[in-house]
């Protein structure tokens, strides 16, 4: 929905909105916010809201100066679980630094530059995601515990499924908010849920995961339940992914659509060139300690960890999906990731691959797969294989980077001194995730 400030301003006076919560995710996926008195709007719109950035982790360094958030006017929203009398509405926002210029390391404006790669090539990406949580009781102080909603299992009914309302009320929240959910259902795992939605735009679909994320949270904690986006919350139990569905649109036409994707140069060479950038771009696609656990190459599990693709085998890292709407179906990554680097990454990797006309390999079986042919087995591997790749310097800028990999070696060298691994994790992501 496109809107001037005008009509948003006039928006905001006629739904008695007070408070405005100005929305962007820092370097690692974690979603920030800024509350404004909605009379500050017009100022924000015209001036920008400062915010200190060093603060943010992964942005600057303490003796740089703050940055600004600009809302973007057609990403208003109203927030449903919020009073109607004194409403309250969310934006999404650039970031800029205090002399204008956009801010590099801002992940939204990423994914733009990428889809705008694409356009030059007469393309255009849809994105949809099919996400994985958990939901967890609370113990008597409203503290989330690690004792699941329910016991029950894929595709389980109420009274064993417990999470059927839940479900219920954030489909209907998001539909509120303009996003469509497809299907939802119980997932394997005890109080694990999944929910799908339509694809959009790219980087809309990565304001739809953002905004699905606050709104799972949110509903669940007006249940009393913590809602969990961890990749394996539960040592024994299978981890929660976000399957990425993408499909890739010429002069109106899905790629995707004909019955072989070697029928289609275009498409057949934007899988090829995410799968030769698998390994480097694992770090931002399953960016904790713990996705890697959710990777394992376990056989009773599945790992997405093959760097391999297939009509059928879901348990490759891709897989072409035909029912339906045809898509390119990327199954590695997790809810932990930050949506806009993500998926401008896939959508880098995609344009790379039709550039230099990439042949795909054969459909493989993955019993022939080696340890060569798997994404990395931990956090420090994979913040290696980013480190060298000049792919990856090519598109995300090198202070920004730098920023990331300090910050995330410094987590796996905690991780790796702890005397309880497995609680340390728990603490670092099971609340913040």
């Amino acid at each position: 929905m496109s809107q001037t400030v005008k009509e948003v301003l006039d928006f905001v006076k006629d739904n008695d909105v007070k408070f405005v919560k100005l929305t962007f995710c820092d370097s690692f996926g974690n979603i920030k916010n800024i509350s404004i008195i909605a009379d500050e709007l017009p100022n924000a719109f015209e001036k920008g809201v400062s915010f200190e950035a060093y603060s943010v982790g992964g942005f600057v360094d303490p003796e740089e100066s703050d940055l600004l958030l600009y809302p973007e006017a057609s990403t208003i929203q109203l927030l449903p679980w919020r009073p109607q009398h004194g409403s309250v509405v969310r934006f999404f926002c650039k970031i800029r630094r205090t002399d204008g210029r956009d801010f590099d390391g801002d992940g939204r404006g990423l994914l733009a530059r990428a889809q705008t790669v694409l356009a030059q090539k007469g393309l255009s990406c849809q994105i949809g995601s099919d996400c994985e949580f958990y939901l967890f009781k609370t113990d008597a102080e409203g503290m989330p515990t690690l004792n699941p909603h329910d016991r029950a299992g894929y595709l389980d009914v109420a009274p064993i499924d417990r999470g059927e309302n839940v479900r219920r009320d954030i489909c209907l929240t998001l539909e509120r908010m303009g996003i469509k959910p497809i299907s939802s259902h119980h997932e394997r795992g005890p109080g694990q849920n999944e929910i799908c939605f339509k694809v959009n735009d790219a980087l809309m679909a990565a304001d739809d995961l953002i905004t699905f994320k606050t709104v799972v949270r949110a509903v669940a904690t007006m249940n009393g339940l913590h809602a969990s986006f961890m990749p394996k919350p539960l040592k024994s139990e299978i981890g929660s992914g976000l399957h990425v569905n993408l499909s890739l649109l010429k002069d109106g036409a899905n790629l995707f659509e004909p019955a072989l994707l070697s029928s289609t140069a275009e498409a057949e060479s934007f899988v090829a060139g995410i799968l030769a950038r698998a390994r480097e771009m694992a770090v931002f696609l399953n960016p904790t300690i713990n996705s890697y656990e959710r990777l394992e190459n376990n056989e009773e599990i599945e790992a997405y960890n093959k760097i391999a693709w297939s009509y059928s085998n879901g348990r490759q890292l891709i897989r072409i999906k035909r029912d339906g709407m045809a898509k390119m179906q990327l199954r590695s990554a997790d809810p932990s990731c930050n949506p806009y680097i993500a998926y401008a990454l896939l959508l880098f990797a995609g344009a790379e691959g039709i550039e230099n006309k990439l042949k795909l390999a054969d459909e493989a079986n993955i019993q022939d797969l080696s340890a060569a042919d798997c994404l990395p087995e931990d956090l420090m591997s994979a913040i290696e294989s980013a480190k060298n790749s000049e792919f990856i310097a090519r598109y995300i800028p090198k202070k920004t980077l730098d920023k990331f990999f300090e910050f995330k070696s410094a987590e796996y060298k905690s991780y790796s001194l702890s005397k309880d691994k497995d609680e340390f994790a728990h603490e670092l992501y099971f609340h913040r995730i």
